[in-house]
């Protein structure tokens, strides 16, 4: 057994119920006491705000130090998804739910095939909800749901503020035998599991303002990598052209004026025409953008995008020669 995880101990012949629960003292940074919150309870409410958004300051430049090894995370990832892979999120806590939710907004934004970002929790769906007793301890349910649903070539990112999780280990460990690129990101840039995985995100956020409330700094550092991880995914994937989305599916009126609204300030076009050429396309945003910059006809657009990959830029380029 790996130090600091946790199996089951398949010979105890006591019931579940009567089973001795393991205790593990966690050595991290995000466990340490915080200076700067001392008496954070004897503070008046203006104060106890103050020293929260002091310390939410740190997060930003924490996240900057380590752009190279989210860049690192980003080209694998671009890497899978064109090669036919997927990208699986793997947390416990506030770590899991923070993927769930990473995963559940891309396909609204980038219209991105659902398939792409899978997310998995420890104690299952229930778990996005409610806190599910020990599953984060479970280093043995991470592996199988990875071996289950993980396959060569993917890239699975675990998500663990300590860099400890017996879940997420479980999860890395089992895809890396898969034959899967592995990340970890988390707030403790000494994690023993860095050198086993291929890219370690160690975001150095200190000591909590609650001591061990990782849904303060490091649960916040976690959603600005996921962020900016997911959205350069899609940038590299041609799914942003310039700094607009361009995969908008029109679900509700806001979004179908904000298509119109992406056509007027790509092309320079007159609201009035960019709505003609996107009836024309049908309500394909991209098609109707390749067709108002080029100057091509829409049936020419949807061509050069299907012979660019669906790329913008690619379509353009391939039009002007």
């Amino acid at each position: 057994m790996t130090a600091g995880r946790v199996e089951p101990d398949t010979a105890s012949a006591l019931p579940l119920a009567e089973q001795p629960r393991p205790t593990v003292r966690v050595d991290a940074p995000t466990e340490q006491r915080n200076p700067l919150s001392a008496d954070l309870d004897l503070m008046s409410t203006r104060d106890v705000l103050r020293v929260i958004n002091e310390a939410d300051r740190r997060v930003p430049a924490a996240v900057a130090s380590v752009l190279d090894e989210i860049a690192a995370a980003v080209d694998l990832a671009v890497r899978a998804l064109r090669a036919g892979h997927r990208v699986h999120y793997f947390g416990a806590g506030t770590s899991g739910r923070l993927g769930v939710l990473d995963a559940a907004e891309l396909a609204p934004t980038f219209n991105s095939p659902k398939h792409w970002f899978c997310s998995h929790i420890a104690g299952g769906p229930e778990a996005v909800w409610r806190a599910v007793e020990d599953a984060e301890d479970n280093e043995y349910a991470g592996a199988t749901e990875a071996r289950d649903c993980v396959q060569a070539g993917d890239l699975v990112v675990g998500l663990a503020a300590s860099g400890r999780t017996p879940y997420v280990l479980g999860a890395l460990d089992a895809a890396r035998v898969a034959g899967a690129g592995t990340v970890l990101l988390c707030a403790n840039p000494h994690a023993e599991a860095a050198s086993s995985v291929d890219v370690f995100i160690g975001v150095d956020t200190g000591p909590e303002v609650v001591t061990g409330s990782t849904r303060m700094k490091a649960g916040t550092a976690q959603k600005l990598v996921l962020n900016a991880f997911s959205t350069a995914v899609m940038v590299r994937l041609g799914r942003v052209y310039s700094n607009l989305m361009i995969d908008v599916v029109a679900t509700n009126a806001k979004l179908r004026g904000r298509m119109i609204s992406i056509l007027v300030e790509a092309t320079g076009c007159a609201e009035e025409v960019s709505r003609r050429v996107l009836d024309e396309a049908g309500g394909d945003l991209k098609a109707a953008l390749v067709a108002l910059v080029s100057g091509a006809a829409v049936a020419d657009a949807r061509d050069a995008l299907s012979r660019s990959a669906d790329q913008v830029r690619g379509a353009l380029a391939l039009l002007a020669s």
